[in-house]
């Protein structure tokens, strides 16, 4: 699974937006210095139900605009996985990517994950050959 480049203009437009309610909202902020995803407009958490009822509304809302990328249908879930992906095929190791996801065993995201394991294997074996026969 990759990140698609109108996911991430979403989400650092997202960004943005917050930082914006973070500076009005001033000394009344309640947020987290690094943040949620989901805030309200005065930084705290909001719950998950409302942000997964309100995905579908979100992308249709962008599609609907001139001249984006749309975007697939997601659930907040699929978010959950994005992240995960996204950082074991950068090449963060799987226990600190399990630690992320609130995994109590390393072994459990590599079920999940086995995919994207898989895909750096081949990766890795490309790289050795590759080597090798640079080495001939």
């Amino acid at each position: 699974m990759s990140l698609d480049p109108g996911t991430v203009d979403v989400l650092k437009a997202h960004r943005k937006r917050q930082l914006a309610d973070k500076l009005k909202a001033g000394e009344f902020w309640k947020g987290a210095e690094d943040g949620h995803v989901f805030a309200t407009g005065w930084g705290e958490p909001v719950h998950p139900d409302t942000v997964s009822s309100l995905m579908a509304t979100l992308i249709k809302e962008h599609n609907a605009a001139d001249g984006v990328t749309p975007l697939p249908h997601a659930r907040l879930h699929d978010l959950r996985h994005v992240h995960a992906t996204t950082l074991l095929l950068a090449g963060v190791p799987v226990h600190v990517v399990a630690a992320r996801l609130g995994h109590a065993d390393p072994a459990i995201t590599l079920r999940v994950y086995a995919h994207v394991v898989n895909e750096q294997l081949a990766e890795a074996a490309t790289i050795f050959a590759e080597r090798i026969d640079g080495a001939a």
